[in-house]
């Protein structure tokens, strides 16, 4: 049976194995390495994990598919400058064998819930371009674009014209 819960201390081993496997897999996506460099969790960081298990204004989960951990998910509440809340999801990622039986569906439920019960204004959440899973996805919880930004790589040449 697939569900999530509020992840621990005893799950820092699977936060660590799953946050390296979402790395694997995103990374080398368009916009994915740029997006590990800058706004993602540093991945395999078990401090930055055992911050967010501590922090009140985190919340850190596993999906589970018959008590097995094979998702994370995790989610910041950050203040704007009006001094309104806004949930922001730092992870989500479900190992690909396992996508598309309610696990993803499980852990987003409770970050919302998170948000909602702290008051924010919304959840956003990243959705790299080319993903149109992810962006279908977050799509079913109510999240649209509400931005999209734009990048040129100076590592790759550009596009002729």
């Amino acid at each position: 049976m697939e569900g999530a819960r509020p992840a621990g201390p005893d799950d820092l081993e699977e936060l660590l194995l799953l946050s390296t496997e979402a790395q694997l897999e995103l990374a080398p996506t368009r916009g994915g390495d740029i997006y590990y460099a800058r706004e993602a969790r540093a991945v395999a960081d078990v401090e930055s994990f055992r911050a967010s298990l501590a922090d009140p204004r985190h919340l850190v989960v596993v999906g589970t598919i018959d008590d097995v951990t094979i998702g994370y998910g995790g989610l910041h509440l950050e203040v704007l400058r009006t001094g309104e809340l806004i949930g922001m999801v730092d992870d989500l990622y479900v190992l690909p064998d396992a996508r598309g039986v309610g696990v993803g569906e499980a852990m987003m439920d409770l970050l919302v819930a998170f948000s909602q019960d702290h008051d924010c204004v919304g959840i956003d959440a990243v959705a790299l371009p080319g993903n149109r899973a992810t962006k279908n996805f977050f799509e079913t919880f109510g999240l649209v674009a509400r931005a999209i930004v734009v990048h040129r790589s100076f590592r790759e040449k550009p596009p002729a014209t």
